[in-house]
């Protein structure tokens, strides 16, 4: 019997999506203004994001609920790590640290996966159908927007494993609607994938302030550029 979960999932979730399409971060992201500095943060706190993400549904794989949406091949550690490598260099790992956004958003995954692992189902259809959806799309506005060299810093959006997208998410949200949860179950993995969302948004607005940052640099220099001009 088909729970329809995905469709509620979807509907359930429709005004949280578009807050955060609307974060001036992402707004600027998809307009093709992209700071290297920026987006590589954002690189380094998405890596703390599916470490947790992926320990605690490898943990819970025998749960009922995470056994259906097991998909080792969406996993993206080890390519954010081949990014991090990029930005970064070989000591990636000394360098990076969660930001505060970011460290609350992990504790959440790991106290979900502790407490209640039926709810990684919201975190993982926020996470990873949007990554899978819009990959593409958004590996073309990183490279042409930071003119990154043809395969080097967007491995995350690379899904070697997935050769018909289509297909894939087909067959994901089959097994989303085969999970068999309560009514209630129901409203806690939408009210769950709803945390989601608000928990990037928030991991969002910190890159917004280092973009504004970078911008109020960049128009006080050219201020100063102008007066020297004109002295």
């Amino acid at each position: 019997m088909s729970t329809n979960l995905a469709q509620k999932l979807r509907e359930g979730t429709t005004k949280s999506h578009s807050m955060a399409e609307n974060v001036s971060f992402v707004k600027s992201f998809l307009g093709g203004v992209v700071d290297k500095k920026s987006y590589r943060k954002l690189v380094a706190n998405l890596f703390f994001v599916y470490d947790a993400m992926e320990e605690e549904i490898e943990k819970n794989k025998n749960n009922e609920a995470v056994q259906a949406i097991y998909f080792p091949e969406l996993y993206r550690k080890t390519s954010l790590i081949q990014d991090l490598v990029y930005y970064y260099g070989k000591d990636w790992s000394v360098q990076i640290k969660p930001s505060l956004a970011t460290q609350i958003y992990v504790n959440r995954i790991h106290n979900v996966g502790y407490k209640n692992p039926e709810l990684l189902v919201a975190h993982a259809y926020t996470r990873y159908i949007g990554d899978l959806s819009g990959g593409q799309i958004l590996k073309k506005i990183a490279q042409n927007a930071m003119q990154l060299p043809e395969s080097f810093g967007t491995s995350f959006y690379d899904f070697p494993s997935i050769q018909d997208e289509k297909l894939f998410k087909d067959t994901y949200r089959t097994s989303l609607n085969k999970i068999p949860l309560s009514s209630k179950q129901i409203e806690q993995i939408i009210a769950e994938a709803n945390v989601a969302f608000s928990l990037n948004m928030k991991m969002f607005q910190e890159l917004d302030s280092n973009l504004i940052k970078i911008m109020l640099m960049l128009l006080l220099s050219s201020i100063s550029n102008f007066r020297k001009r004109l002295a």
